[in-house]
C-alpha cells in the first residue's frame, strides 16, 4: 500500500495562496482591533451587547444609540466617514428632556449640556467600522430584500411625513426645520440600511420596547413610500 505523500508548494505557488488568504486576514485583524477600540472607548455610552431598555428609567439613563445590532442597521461607508468627522444626529441628545432650557419662544436646546462624540483616524474608523458590521442581534426582525428601490414627489412625501402622520413634531426634515426630540431625516438614507428602516418603523417597539417613537401601524406601502421620500431628501443640498 503505497502512503500518501505530502504536496509540497514551491515559489510563485506560494505566494499566491498567501495573497489569497490575505484580504480575509487582514479583515479579521481590523476588526478584532475595531472591537478592541468600542469596548475601550465607546462602551462607556453605547451598549454592545444588548437587549434595549425594558424600563423607562432604563431607557431615560440611555447615553447613546445602541450598537448591538450596528451591522444590520448602518450603513458601512457612512460609519467610517462620520467616525472621523461626527456631527450630531439628534439636535437634542438622546433624550430631549435633558438637555432643553426655556428660551424666549419656547424650548430651546442646552448645549452646554451635551457632549462631543470623539474622532477617530481614518484607520481606527475602517477598524471599528468593520467590527460594528458584526454586530447583528435580532437579524430576525429583518427581512432581507424588502425595500424595493422606487420614487415619490417631495410634496407627497412631505405631505405624508408632516401632515398625514405628525411626524415632523419630533424630526427635522432638513436642517433647522421639524423637531429635535428625535433623529434628523434628511440625512437617514445615507446612514441606515433600507430594510432596517422597514422593520423599525413597522413596529419600533419590537426593536426598542420603551422607546417614544409611536407605532404608527403604517401598511406595507406607505413604509415603502417614507423610504423612498428618505432616499430623496438624502439627495438635497442643505
Amino acid at each position: 500500500m503505497k502512503m500518501a505523500t505530502k504536496r509540497r508548494l514551491h515559489g510563485p505557488a506560494i505566494w499566491l495562496c498567501l495573497l489569497l488568504a490575505l484580504p480575509v486576514s487582514v479583515s479579521v485583524w481590523a476588526q478584532d482591533e475595531g472591537m478592541a477600540i468600542l469596548k475601550s472607548e465607546c462602551s462607556s455610552c453605547h451598549d454592545l451587547s444588548g437587549p434595549a431598555p425594558t424600563t423607562l428609567k432604563g431607557l431615560w439613563a440611555r447615553e447613546a444609540p445602541d450598537l448591538f445590532y450596528a451591522g444590520i442597521k448602518y450603513k458601512q461607508n457612512w460609519l467610517e466617514a462620520w467616525l472621523q468627522k461626527p456631527q450630531r444626529i439628534r439636535p437634542a441628545g438622546m433624550f430631549y428632556a435633558n438637555h432643553i432650557k426655556a428660551g424666549e419662544d419656547g424650548d430651546v436646546i442646552d448645549e452646554s449640556t451635551l457632549k462631543p462624540h470623539i474622532a477617530l483616524s481614518a484607520d481606527q474608523a475602517h477598524e471599528v467600522s468593520e467590527a460594528l458590521m458584526t454586530l447583528k442581534s435580532n437579524s430576525d426582525l429583518i427581512v432581507k430584500g424588502e425595500y424595493k428601490p422606487g420614487k415619490i414627489s417631495p410634496t407627497m412625501g412631505e405631505l405624508m411625513f408632516d401632515k398625514f402622520r405628525g411626524c415632523l413634531a419630533c424630526h427635522e426634515i432638513e436642517p433647522g426645520y421639524g423637531g429635535l426630540a428625535g433623529p434628523e431625516v434628511f440625512t437617514v438614507a445615507k446612514r441606515l440600511q433600507e430594510d432596517y428602516l422597514i422593520s423599525y418603523m413597522r413596529n419600533p417597539q419590537a426593536w426598542d420596547p420603551k422607546i417614544f417613537m409611536p407605532n404608527k401601524h403604517l401598511k406595507a406601502r406607505d413604509l415603502q413610500k417614507f423610504v423612498h421620500y428618505f432616499r430623496g431628501l438624502s439627495e438635497e443640498k442643505f
